[in-house]
C-alpha cells in the first residue's frame, strides 16, 4: 500500500535536480558584457603603451597582434600623452599611457 501513495515522487525530484543543472551550465557559459570589455582592455593597454614611442603605426599592430581593431588614437598637445580606443568582438575599451614625469 505504501508504495502507491510515493510512486513518482524521486521522478519529480531528478527532474528538478537536471534543471537545476541545465540552468547552471548556461549560466557558465553565457558570455557577460564586463568579460569582453575586460579581454578588450588588454589590447588596449599594450596599443597604447607601444604608441607612446612607435606612433599610430605600432598602435595598430600591437592591437592586431590582440585580434583587436582600433576605433580611434589621439596624442595630446605636449605630445606626452596617448589615448586609444579599441574594439575586440563585441567589446570596446579605452587606454591612456603617457610619457610625462
Amino acid at each position: 500500500m505504501r508504495c502507491q501513495q510515493d510512486c513518482g515522487q524521486s521522478a519529480v525530484l531528478v527532474l528538478v535536480v537536471a534543471l537545476l543543472l541545465c540552468v547552471a551550465l548556461l549560466t557558465a557559459l553565457v558570455d557577460f558584457g564586463g568579460v569582453t570589455k575586460d579581454r578588450a582592455q588588454t589590447p588596449a593597454d599594450t596599443a597604447a603603451l607601444a604608441s607612446l614611442d612607435g606612433g599610430a603605426a605600432a598602435e595598430h599592430n600591437f592591437a592586431a597582434r590582440h585580434a583587436a581593431t582600433v576605433v580611434s588614437w589621439s596624442r595630446s598637445p605636449g605630445n606626452d600623452e596617448v589615448t586609444v580606443r579599441v574594439r575586440l568582438g563585441e567589446g570596446t575599451a579605452t587606454a591612456r599611457a603617457s610619457n610625462a614625469p
